[in-house]
């Protein structure tokens, strides 16, 4: 009896219930691994699910709103820009009527073609004529950076493929070399106070951004101010802008083009020299 009594309280060896003992106390017991992975992973992936479906919701609620304030800045620049259109309307129509006030004037005081030749050269009165129409515009692949250096003369900007302030100088300049009477970019017309200047990557002419294709209209003798333009110093720079960055370039002579007069021409410095004035009318 003995021996079965033995037996039936000692019925695993005593060495695994040691070794059970040493694993509970190292923290080897209860699940096994991979059992406790599965469940990590599981419990992983409740908490990431619920993170977007939190996430989504507070997007969709979120949504309308953003969507309205969206639809306010549109309606905010659409209504300051016609308001802008309007009041560039009203000042051509102002500057129509001071021009043929002026003219009138001058009429009346014994004004003479001398007076209607400078009016003319300053920009204060819109011109046309034969010309050329030279239409500029960025490569196909433009880009707003680069990191290679462009060696255009002391251009100071990287490599784009977009045509740059400094550009549209030369162009201007060599048509004016070139013979031309009047000039415009874009609708601009360009007088002795005229200004080109970059903006970061916008050109501005008299402070006022344009965008490509730049349009310039050039008054003067078409065919042959096209050709002694092509052949200028500048007109090259423009052609080897072709050829090594892609830049796009088109001139043509024009029977007849339009330049519409300078939004302003004030002279605040510049006075006329009394003594030639007398003598001249002497």
């Amino acid at each position: 009896m003995s021996l079965i009594t033995n037996v039936m309280d000692h019925s695993l060896d005593d060495g695994y219930a040691e070794a059970a003992a040493r694993k509970k106390s190292r923290g080897e017991g209860g699940l096994p691994k991979t059992l406790r992975a599965k469940l990590g992973l599981a419990a992983g992936l409740v908490l990431a699910a619920l993170v977007v479906t939190v996430g989504a919701a507070q997007a969709r609620v979120a949504a309308p709103v953003v969507a309205k304030e969206r639809q306010e800045l549109i309606d905010r620049i659409d209504r300051e820009t016609s308001g802008a259109d309007k009041l560039e309307s009203s000042v051509d129509e102002l500057r129509d009527d001071v021009s043929a006030r002026q003219r009138a004037a001058l009429k009346q005081s014994g004004g003479s073609a001398e007076a209607d030749l400078v009016s003319v050269l300053s920009g204060a009165t819109a011109v046309h004529g034969p010309g050329v129409r030279l239409v500029v515009n960025d490569a196909k692949e433009a880009s707003t950076g680069g990191e290679g250096t462009n060696p255009r003369e002391t251009s100071g900007f990287s490599d784009t493929g977009r045509v740059r302030d400094r550009d549209m100088q030369r162009v201007v300049n060599g048509l004016w070399a070139s013979g031309a009477e009047a000039v415009s970019v874009n609708g601009q017309r360009l007088t002795a106070l005229s200004a080109i200047r970059a903006a970061g990557d916008a050109i501005l002419v008299d402070n006022k951004p344009l965008v490509p294709p730049y349009t310039v209209l050039a008054v003067g003798d078409g065919e042959r101010l096209s050709t002694r333009f092509q052949n200028s110093a500048d007109g090259l720079y423009l052609h080897a802008l072709e050829d090594d960055y892609g830049i796009r370039a088109t001139i043509s002579a024009q029977g007849d083009v339009r330049l519409p007069a300078a939004p302003s021409v004030i002279v605040r410095t510049a006075q006329p020299n009394a003594e030639k004035t007398e003598k001249g009318t002497s």
